[in-house]
């Protein structure tokens, strides 16, 4: 069993309370717009990481992370990606892929709208943890957290921080 934490949208920001959740988690996962890399830096220094990067990304995240990062954890079929969309409305960039080779769990950023869905016609898990930096118009700061094991994906909670 691998806990993760998933979190987006940080926009340069990082706090203790969310290095909190960053510790009790196996594994954290950005799903873009990280803003400055002090942010994944302090993560990669407590736990192991996975990111792609967003459209407010610059170079220096694009060389270090992938636009889309697709691979298998605990059985369990993973894309994320920043701009992805959601179930009945995918992005354009990934309706084509996502749509002959689904994933099991497919997790975006960008809208800074927490949602879970699941995509009946796919039979996929779409995931957006929201915004958990201080940038943009939502009013409760997200993230989620979940365990995958054996193929299974389990026990999500969301985790909201005042904005």
């Amino acid at each position: 069993m691998k806990k993760i934490l998933l979190l987006s949208d940080t926009h340069g920001y990082m706090d203790e309370a969310i290095l909190k959740h960053v510790e009790q988690a196996d594994e954290v996962w950005h799903a873009g717009d990280i803003g400055d890399l002090s942010v994944t830096d302090q993560i990669k220094q407590r736990k192991p990481l996975r990111a792609v990067y967003g459209n407010i990304d610059g170079n220096k995240a694009r060389m270090e992370f992938p636009l889309h990062n697709r691979f298998t954890l605990e059985g369990v079929d993973v894309w994320i990606t920043h701009i992805g969309g959601y179930p009945g409305r995918y992005a354009a960039e990934v309706r084509d892929r996502i749509k002959s080779d689904p994933p099991m769990l497919f997790i975006s950023g960008h809208s800074h709208i927490l949602k879970v869905m699941n995509d009946k016609k796919l039979k996929l898990l779409h995931m957006n943890p929201g915004a958990v930096g201080k940038h943009g118009f939502q009013q409760v700061r997200t993230m989620l957290r979940f365990a995958l094991d054996n193929g299974k994906i389990q026990q999500l909670e969301v985790i909201e921080f005042k904005r």
